[in-house]
Parts: C-alpha cells; sequence; structure tokens
C-alpha cells in the first residue's frame, strides 16, 4: 500500500490535531474501519490505532502510473461517536 501527503499540511494537521499524516498511516498496519466520507471528491474516513490512539484518518485514492495510492487529506484523534462505531464494527 503506497501513501502520498503533502508535508507542509502534514505539519498543520500534526500542530493542530496532535497526528501528523506520516503518523496516521500506522491506522492502516492493523484492522481498522471504512466509510465513505463524501462523493466529490470521493473521501472516505479510517478509524484506527496510532501511536497508542484510535485515531481517524481521511484518505482519498488516486492513481498514477504506478498504481494506487491513498492520498491522506487529514486525521485526528477519534471522537467519542467514533471510539463507539469502532467498538461495535471491529
Amino acid at each position: 500500500m503506497r501513501f502520498q501527503f503533502d508535508s507542509k499540511k502534514s505539519r498543520a494537521v500534526k500542530q493542530k490535531h496532535g497526528i501528523s499524516l506520516k503518523e496516521a498511516q500506522e491506522i492502516f498496519d492493523q484492522a481498522y474501519l471504512v466509510d465513505q466520507k463524501s462523493d466529490d471528491p470521493q473521501q472516505f474516513r479510517a478509524i484506527g490505532w496510532c501511536r497508542g490512539y484510535l485515531c481517524s484518518v481521511i484518505f482519498e485514492i488516486r492513481r498514477d502510473m504506478e498504481g494506487e495510492y491513498y492520498h491522506l487529506v487529514t486525521a485526528w484523534k477519534a471522537t467519542k461517536e467514533e471510539e463507539r462505531s469502532y467498538a461495535q464494527n471491529i
């Protein structure tokens, strides 16, 4: 699985939410929950564990000459609602 993100945006997300987009890649290393967040552009939310916290990341599935990759948009520590959803579905 390949990932891509804007490094400047990653630093801003880290400052605002306490988790960088680079760190958020850990979510995809174990069981995680995915749902669709929007249609235009098509974005998804993954909820999973990162740095010892349950976190959420918004991503888009994009394609280039090498194939498919995940473009990470933003991330944050999971809300109570996201924690409940994760607990009920994983």
